[in-house]
């Protein structure tokens, strides 16, 4: 029996820990600050254990990755170079679904002294999206072709009957990490020139993308895309940009929430006696004479009808809503009130859709060849939604995979190359998460 040790008992964890526990030849145990969360998610498996851990204060974590095989850190970014350097220690595998980092690199050589396998970037996005881009680069080279442009658009979005609110997104992961994504400045390649887009322009450099089986969304730039050019090998290319997906009508809001400023971080002790109409004044003093709305509408120079005033407006900002407890900054202002009004009620799906669109030359061949590959994913109503799959299932295979020999690899490692990709994703196609390719003659 090998024990796996997941940290975190967040949103995106149960579909891992069912997964595992399906397995013959594997136990869970799962620690979470908030023990509850763990027992509900193992309940009385007789394979499962839950228990208490603070990660800010470690206590007996050692002594759990000691007796683990696996470890899988759903935490916060921010722990997985301690949780690493540990498993490098007691010689045990790693896997995260998060960026690595530069710090988590630098332990490339170590890891490999040990024998230890530090696995990242195994979820959704970043994650599947590598796996099954990859397919086809690889797929485009061994037929002698060469990938010239390559664009790739992911999303999490409430499924189209659910899709009943103005800015036509509802949160199935956290609220205040969607605002702060929001925050990024962008980089990109289009037809061989780097294009930088500060976040002040990030949601006004939008367009429309259609995809396979599901419509046309809003896309805009998922942050730096430049060294995707070496991560998959495509010195070639002239073209690559990632994006995000979204309904319309989120792009054009998010952009006036940046000009009028609310998405800041500063921390602040005086909410707790304020309203969200409070804090847009603030940010923008009434005219004398003028009602706020009008006065912000004149400042983000739009109509105070407009579409976007309106959904400005249906957040609140206008009105005597008290800010919610524990708010140290506007971010977490907003992102209080936003989880509020954009949850996932009882019986709504959410959907993911993952689309890669390239463009490859061949010797001999005129014009280039056009190709898409996609993924569209429902979640189940009243059972695990499609977020929570798409993330935590690629860990879980790749976990399983790991104990049972299919993967012999150490060191640092996302899943881009073939003895990750290949048997991962095969495993997801059974699973329900399957790539959909589209090859044009």
């Amino acid at each position: 029996m090998k024990n796996v040790l997941v940290l975190g008992a967040g949103l995106v964890s149960k579909p891992l820990v069912r997964y595992l526990l399906d397995q013959e030849n594997v136990s869970v145990t799962m620690a979470s600050r908030t023990v509850s969360k763990a027992e509900a998610i193992i309940g009385d498996h007789p394979k499962g254990k839950s228990l208490s851990l603070n990660i800010n204060a470690p206590e007996g974590l050692d002594e759990l990755i000691e007796a683990s095989t696996v470890v899988i850190s759903l935490l916060p970014y921010a722990f997985h170079v301690d949780i690493a350097k540990r498993c490098i220690r007691l010689k045990r595998h790693l896997i995260t679904t998060s960026y690595v980092s530069a710090d988590m690199k630098a332990l490339d050589q170590s890891a490999k002294d040990a024998g230890v396998l530090l696995l990242n970037e195994l979820g959704l996005d970043p994650g599947i999206d590598h796996m099954s881009a990859m397919q086809v680069i690889e797929a485009v080279k061994a037929g002698g072709g060469e990938i010239v442009s390559f664009r790739s658009y992911c999303g999490g979005l409430p499924a189209p009957d659910d899709d009943n609110n103005p800015l036509g997104y509802k949160f199935s992961w956290s609220p205040k990490g969607v605002i702060l994504a929001g925050r990024n400045d962008a980089k990109y390649i289009d037809h061989g020139e780097v294009i930088y887009v500060p976040n002040s322009k990030l949601f006004s450099t939008h367009w429309p993308v259609f995809a396979p089986g599901v419509g046309e969304f809003d896309a805009y730039l998922n942050r730096d895309s430049t060294g995707y050019v070496e991560i998959y090998g495509l010195q070639g290319t002239k073209t690559m940009l990632r994006g995000t997906l979204r309904n319309y009508g989120w792009c054009p809001t998010w952009q006036k929430l940046v000009e009028l400023g609310i998405l800041c971080t500063d921390e602040r002790s005086d909410l707790g006696s304020k309203t969200l109409a409070d804090i847009t004044a603030e940010l923008v003093p009434p005219a004398e004479g003028q009602t706020l709305r009008k006065t912000v509408a004149q400042r983000l120079s739009i109509h105070p009808d407009s579409r976007e005033m309106r959904n400005l407006a249906w957040i609140g900002l206008f009105d005597t809503i008290p800010i919610a407890e524990n708010s140290n900054s506007l971010v977490d202002a907003l992102s209080a009130r936003l989880g509020e009004l954009m949850p996932y009620k009882s019986g709504e799906k959410d959907m993911i859709v993952l689309l890669h669109e390239f463009l490859a030359t061949y010797p001999g061949r005129e014009k280039p060849r056009s190709i898409k590959a996609s993924i569209v994913a429902f979640g189940e109503p009243e059972g695990d939604s499609a977020m929570a799959r798409t993330v935590s299932l690629p860990a879980a295979v790749g976990t399983r995979l790991l104990i049972d020999g299919t993967i012999d690899l150490t060191g640092v490692h996302i899943p881009t190359v073939q003895p990750l990709y290949d048997p991962i994703l095969a495993e997801l196609g059974r699973l329900g998460i399957e790539v959909r390719e589209y090859w044009a003659e």
